[in-house]
C-alpha cells in the first residue's frame, strides 16, 4: 500500500493521528472491534493503558493474520468509556501506540461511549487497512 498522510497547515497540528490518509492498494481489510480480551475471552488489565495495549495488540494480530502491517492502517476508531481518563493517559497511550504500531499514524477518532460489549472493557479499537 502507498499511504500519503495529509495534514494541511490550515488545521491544528495532529498529535498521534493524521487528519487524512490517501491509501492506494488492492485489498481492503476491515478490522472488527477489539477489546482487551485474552484467548479465554476474559478482559485483561485493570487500567486503561493496560487495556489499550491489549486491545491494540489484538487489532494488530488480526491485521497481521490478514497479511497487513501497522503501516497499512488507514483508519482507526477508539471507543473509550471515559474520555477524561483517556486524555489523562494520552502520553502513555501514545507511547504504547508508537511501540506497537510505529509512527505511521492512520486517520483516527476517539469516541466516548456509555459502555462496551464486555462490562469490564474500558476501550475498544476498530478500523480498516489497505494492503498492496
Amino acid at each position: 500500500m502507498t499511504a500519503d498522510r495529509v495534514n494541511p497547515p490550515e488545521l491544528s497540528p495532529p498529535t498521534g493521528f493524521s487528519h487524512a490518509v490517501v491509501a492506494t492498494g488492492t485489498r481492503l481489510v476491515f478490522l472488527a472491534g477489539q477489546t482487551a480480551l485474552d484467548t479465554n475471552g476474559k478482559i485483561e488489565g485493570d487500567t486503561l493503558p493496560q487495556q489499550f495495549e491489549k486491545a491494540l495488540t489484538n487489532l494488530l494480530t488480526a491485521l497481521r493474520a490478514a497479511g497487513g502491517t501497522p503501516a497499512d492502517l488507514a483508519r482507526v476508531t477508539v471507543y473509550a468509556t471515559d474520555i477524561a481518563e483517556y486524555r489523562a493517559h494520552g502520553p502513555e497511550l501514545g507511547r504504547v501506540w508508537r511501540e506497537l504500531a510505529g509512527r505511521d499514524y492512520p486517520a483516527m477518532a476517539v469516541v466516548e461511549v456509555v459502555r462496551l460489549w464486555d462490562d469490564q472493557a474500558m476501550v475498544e479499537l476498530d478500523g480498516f487497512a489497505v494492503l498492496p
